[in-house]
């Protein structure tokens, strides 16, 4: 009897372990507060991975709390956190193909990117992700414009000259190239550096360009459109034995989330690019437009400077410039 009484206590103990085993809390860290669009997206696949109710949990680390901005893809791969939202090109240190992920004239719109993100191009990317165990879970590009302090931009003429500021060495290769002068720094000391006429031109995102102010600085902004110049791929990423260890119904339920908040992101990025240019119009700032014609001059620019560039310092990357450059 008290044989029988021990081998179901330890058949019942068993089936308890195994229980706690399933249930799981995932780390997800990013840079960004809690009111970006990108703490959105992984606070959508949060809640809607709770909501599933297959015992797994995300707890999310924003703004820098868990890792600095540029040292997470490192951490991801080795397993130390789970999922991070970052801008892939800060991990082109460990894989150079992540800087085709932000290169003058590889997105031309919104709608672009997202098929750019299904092509055969973003799945060669993710093969170089997978030798890192990393995956994608979330695809998302974010779109910028150009402000110019005492003029428009909206063609590689308009750049002759001036002390530009770029988000990006591709880029800055590409003004250089088109006869500006560059001067790097951080988004953030844009402002101060128009203010005391260290810069007369700038580049970059469309949030960065209304939460630092910098209407108060330009007299012409030249917003993401219909057609634009400067897109960055910023992707939800999972360590990718992580997502292997997990249960069939906590990988579908993931993937689910991961599939609603990609909708989302899309639809949240091209609202920023409306209401940066409404800010700056109500704000007084004259609004330019970049036409198709002038991204096809912007692009025989980079072909001189950033692609050539790319393919030189890049195993393999002509075949996948020629990939990305493939989808219409």
């Amino acid at each position: 009897m008290n044989f029988l009484k021990g081998v179901l206590l330890t058949a019942s103990f068993s089936l308890v372990i195994s229980g706690s085993v399933q249930a799981k809390e995932l780390k997800l860290s990013h840079q960004w507060s809690t009111k970006d669009v990108r703490h959105k997206v992984a606070q959508m696949v949060a809640d809607d991975v709770k909501a599933a109710g297959v015992d797994l949990s995300i707890k999310i680390y924003p703004s820098k709390s868990l890792f600095k901005p540029r040292e997470q893809y490192n951490p991801l791969s080795r397993g130390k956190v789970d999922m991070i939202v970052l801008p892939l090109s800060y991990a082109a240190g460990q894989q150079p193909a992540y800087n085709l992920t932000l290169m003058p004239g590889m997105v031309k719109n919104h709608d672009h990117g997202a098929r750019l993100t299904s092509s055969p191009f973003m799945k060669k990317i993710e093969e170089y992700m997978a030798k890192d165990d990393v995956m994608v879970l979330v695809h998302g590009y974010l779109a910028g414009g150009f402000g110019g302090k005492d003029k428009c931009i909206t063609s590689p003429a308009d750049v002759k000259g001036m002390q530009f500021r770029a988000a990006g060495k591709a880029f800055e290769q590409m003004l250089a190239e088109a006869g500006a002068s560059i001067t790097s720094m951080a988004s953030s000391e844009i402002y101060s550096a128009m203010q005391t006429g260290v810069l007369n031109a700038a580049n970059t995102s469309s949030s960065s360009f209304v939460s630092y102010r910098l209407y108060e600085q330009i007299k012409c902004f030249t917003p993401a459109g219909d057609v634009a110049l400067w897109f960055m791929y910023q992707p939800m990423l999972m360590n990718k034995s992580t997502f292997e260890g997990l249960t069939e119904a906590q990988q579908k339920a993931l993937r689910t989330a991961a599939a609603k908040a990609q909708d989302f992101y899309l639809a949240e990025a091209k609202k920023a690019d409306a209401a940066s240019e409404k800010t700056f119009s109500d704000a007084g700032v004259k609004i330019a437009r970049m036409s198709e014609e002038d991204f096809n001059a912007w692009r025989e620019i980079a072909k001189k400077s950033s692609y050539k560039k790319f393919v030189e310092q890049t195993e393999g990357g002509q075949e996948l410039l020629d990939m990305a450059l493939a989808v219409e």
